[in-house]
This record gives C-alpha cells, structure tokens and sequence, in this order.
C-alpha cells in the first residue's frame, strides 16, 4: 500500500475530491427539490422524476465548467512552469489532463442520459395533467392560466392537436426542448467518436465531430433559458399548500387561498461555463496567433521504415527537453491539427520532429514531401507550442530509465541529445548523474535513424570516462529468418550485426522485474524517475513494477512512474 501511495496517493485524493463535490450536488439538489415546499404542487405533477432530472442537472454544470480546462494546453504549460518550485507529485498531476477529461466527459454522458429520460417522463406526465388524467388537483394546476393576474405551472401550454403529438410539439417548439435534443445529439457524436477504434483508425471523424462541443455549448447556455421547472412564488397574502391543496374551488374567494403563483427559476448554466469558454476562447486565439507565424525549413530528411525527419525554424520559439508541438498542414487541411515530439535539444538553433506514416495525415504529408524537387521548401506549416510533458522532469531525478516503443523513441531522443551538449559544455546543473534507455522496436529498420545518435553518445561518455553514465538496451521484438541468418553470421564481431553499436541487440521483451532489480540494486538510495513513451498495455506493466520496486522507507531507492499522454 505505501509503494502505490508513492505514485498514485495524490491522484487518487484529487478523485475522491472531485467524486465527493460530483455527490453532494447531487444529493443536495435532489433533497432541495424533493422536499422544498416551494417544489410541492410540481411534484405533484411530476412526482420524484423532478428531482431526478434536477439532481443530475447540478452535476452536469460542475463537469461542464471542468470538460474545457484539461484540453487548453497553454494554461497546462503555465501552470507547470509555475509549479517547477513545488513537488515532482504535484507536476505529475497534469501529465494525467487527458484521462481526467475522459473521466468528466463519461460522467457528463451518464448525467445526461438520467437527465433526459427523467424529462421524458415529465413531458408525459405533464401532458396527461393537462388531458385531465389525473387528480382533480392536477388538472386544476394545469388549467391556470399564463395572464396578468395568474402564473401557469404546467408549460403545455396548447390543447387544441392530437394529445399523443404535444410531448414532440413541446420537444421540438421550445428553448429547453429544441437546445435539449441539438445538445443530445452532440454529446452522443462527439462521445462515440472517441471510442479508441475509431480515433485511431478514423482520426479526421474523431477531430471534426469534436468540434461539434461548440455546439453542445452553445445550446447549453440557452437550455435554462426555457425555464421549464417551474416553482411556487410568494404571495401577499401567502398561498398554505398544505391547507389550500384539499380546497381547490376556494382558490381566489378567500384570503387564505389566493390563486397560486409560479415562475420557471433563472438559468444558471452559463454561470457555470463562462469561464472556462473565455479561457478555452483565449487558448484559440493563442492557437491561431501562433499559426499566422512564419515556419521555414532547415533540412527535410526521409528516413527508414517511412520515418519523415522535419527540422523547423521559427522566430522566438524556445523548448525544453521532451515537449511536444501540434503541427496544421493547410495544404492536407485546414482544420487538422497532430501532436509530435520534438526530437531535438533546447541548445540547438532548430527544432525538429520525426513523423511515421500512421493514417491518412501522415501518409498525405510525407508523399507532398517525396514529390517536392531537391532543396526546396516544404508546404506551408502552422506550429502551436511547445507544449510540456512527463518528460520535462527527467533532469529532476538523480537516476531516469527511459522506456520508448517504436516511434514512443522521440522524447528521449531530445533527452539524449541534450545530455551530449551538457556534456560537450560540462553543464554544472547537470544533476542526473546515470541514465538506463531501452528501446523496443519490431523491425530492424526502425534503430538506423537513432543509431547514430547513440554512436555519438556512446563515443563521448567512453572519451570522457563516463562510460557508466549511459546504459543503452535495445530489443527486437519481431524478425524473420534472414535477420536471424544475418545475426548468426556476425555474431563475433565487436558491433551489433543490426545497430552497429557496441551493445548487442537483445531479441524478444525485457524481463522487467530482472530490469528494475537491477537498477535498484546498482541504486540503493536514489529517487528512479521511469518514463514511457509506448501504449497502454505496456504502462499498465511499469506501473506496477514501479509500485512493488519502491521501498517505504524513505532513504532507499523509490521509483516514480511519467508517461507521455498527447
């Protein structure tokens, strides 16, 4: 239990906060409409559904204030700039921006389906009320009339057509009805096409119909404004219910009995959205000044295994190790905008991104690039960022293990490159002082592009006599019987038959808990930051090692798990 508090304790406090706030709206909304007096004759319409659909209401405009705050990416980036003061833990919290907002939209889909389907019911009960199905007292409050001396409370308002067609006519003639159904069906497009499937298979259908939140907010600014929930209002002389609810034909011929009065209650949701769409207003328009800057080209370079190199210049931009940038091609799309990592260091004059062929954006970019003649410049490119990361952190610990699967290699990339240059200038603030990388890959195509890289690097440490500060191990995950042929032939020699390097290509997947005893034991009192840049399945592993490797007792080793999360 200490070891998963070590990295999930205040994660995990942030959600028991979050879900407590999300319970006492709802159960403090269902109570007040439950059992508030002013709510007693439209429960007598509606029943308990009133709470049910207000309950869920309240805990819609919380989640609706917090949807927009995880994805503005430049307030993320300058809280993290402010928090480098405070603790590692702290900073770890953004990294998980995307997960959250995952959380909040499912709890937004789940509140607006007890939402809708309590309306529903109000709608129908609402119009057999007015048909007169009911009680005497229900068809007497649904009969006041809407005039100068008299409220309705019943917003059927019309008698005049087929009863089995007013619940649509109200659904799709009124402000809460109309906006009720555009915000629907929003949410469910923008909700299923976020299913892992499809973003990744169909990224266009994922990014436009994300769009449609403009929408969904729009109409949920105007949703209230309907005021369809209507409660009873002072009067003078006062309206007793529990009296006056037995003697409907006294109303308005005695004094303890005036007719009574109702108004629908003032919309609240804007209220509770208007400053998250400033800010996520603001972030765009950050967005859009940075796209109308100008981006040249340095170097285009095609790689192996249909890796694109790019290497940008853009006045006044700075990065950090590990960041990420989001790349527009107007030339592809307009609209369209991917997350990269940049692959280079802060001490460089460029920055650079490695871009593999991984759906129609990618493939649309690098065949623009194959066609354009030698020496020219590329199309036109929109740059937002950079943007921070897990990875960022990687100087702050004495000892970092660097996990990159595939493509997952350009964060640390930018790492590696970075620690070459505080090397070459003998940076004092180098605080690191040893570094584990592995790299997984399937094919012997993908290392060319990062072997030399690692020859440098590993050229530098031995020419410095710090050959123990970079421990490199790379793992072929799939090969066929001409690559084992080719390893046979040169397995005496002093480089790797693949890489070229000094260290030997390891086949298979790395045995992590051999892995993490390992560094443990070479670090019996050190702070072990692991970073990954690879998919799920394979976080879920390092998590876990991370939790059983990490002793309690602070002055022995402890590990602390980052991942990168776009």
């Amino acid at each position: 239990m200490g070891n998963w508090v070590i990295n999930n304790g205040l994660s995990s406090f942030i959600l028991v906060v979050w879900m407590a706030i999300n319970i006492f709206l709802f159960v403090w909304f269902y109570l007040f409409y439950d059992l508030g007096d002013q709510f007693f004759y439209t429960r007598h319409l509606l029943g308990s559904a009133l709470a049910w659909a207000r309950a869920p209401a309240a805990v819609l405009n919380f989640n609706c204030l917090l949807i927009l705050l995880p994805v503005c990416r430049n307030l993320l980036s300058l809280i993290r700039g402010s928090l480098m003061c405070c603790g590692r833990t702290m900073r770890k919290q953004l990294d998980k921006n995307l997960s959250f907002h995952k959380l909040v939209a499912y709890t937004i889909a789940l509140m607006t389906a007890v939402h809708v389907i309590a309306h529903l019911l109000n709608v129908e009960w609402y119009n057999n009320s007015r048909q007169g199905v009911y009680d005497e007292l229900s068809t007497a409050l649904s009969n006041l009339e809407d005039t100068e001396t008299t409220t309705y409370l019943n917003p059927i308002r019309i008698t005049d057509i087929d009863p089995q067609q007013i619940p649509s006519y109200l659904v799709f003639t009124t402000i809460a009805g109309l906006t009720g159904v555009i915000i629907t069906l929003a949410l469910i497009l923008i909700i299923t096409s976020s299913m892992e499937v499809i973003r990744r298979s169909y990224f266009e259908v994922f990014w436009y119909t994300h769009h449609l939140f403009i929408v969904f907010f729009a109409g949920l600014v105007f949703h209230g404004a309907g005021r369809i929930v209507r409660s009873q209002q002072t009067t003078d002389p006062p309206h007793n219910f529990t009296f006056c609810k037995d003697r409907i034909e006294d109303w308005g011929r005695i004094p303890e009995c005036p007719v009574p009065q109702f108004a629908g209650g003032f919309p609240q949701t804007w209220m509770w959205v208007i400053g998250p769409m400033v800010l996520y207003l603001c972030e765009r328009l950050l967005r859009f000044i940075r796209y109308m800057q100008r981006v040249t080209y340095r170097k285009i370079v095609m790689r192996p295994s249909k890796v694109l190199e790019l290497q940008l210049v853009k006045s006044g931009f700075k990065m950090e190790v590990g960041q990420y940038v989001f790349l527009n091609c107007p030339a592809i799309s307009q609209l369209e905008w991917h997350p990269f990592t940049m692959t280079s260091a802060p001490e460089e004059d460029f920055f650079s991104v490695h871009i593999r062929s991984a759906g129609d954006w990618t493939e649309k970019l690098i065949n623009i690039v194959q066609q354009l003649p030698e020496g020219a410049q590329g199309p036109k490119m929109g740059v937002d960022g950079p943007f921070g990361t897990a990875s960022e952190d990687v100087f702050a610990y004495e000892v970092s293990m660097l996990v990159g699967a595939g493509i997952g290699v350009t964060p640390f990339a930018s790492i590696l490159k970075s620690i070459w240059y505080k090397f070459k200038d003998s940076n004092p603030k180098l605080r690191t002082r040893k570094i584990y990388f592995y790299w997984l890959c399937r094919e012997t195509h993908a290392f060319e592009w990062f072997a030399d890289l690692l020859q440098v690097l590993e050229r530098e440490m031995e020419e410095r006599g710090m050959g123990n500060f970079l421990t490199y191990k790379l793992y072929l995950t799939g090969w066929d019987q001409s690559t084992a042929d080719h390893v046979k032939v040169r397995f005496d020699e002093d480089t790797d038959a693949v890489t070229g390097l000094k260290q030997k290509t390891n086949y298979g997947r790395p045995i992590w808990d051999k892995e993490f005893e390992e560094v443990r034991k070479e670090n019996p009192t050190s702070v072990v930051g692991t970073f990954l840049c690879g998919p799920l399945a394979l976080a879920k592993v390092l998590e876990k090692k991370c939790a059983k490797y990490s002793d309690v007792d602070p002055r022995r080793t402890k590990f602390y798990f980052n991942k990168e999360n776009f």
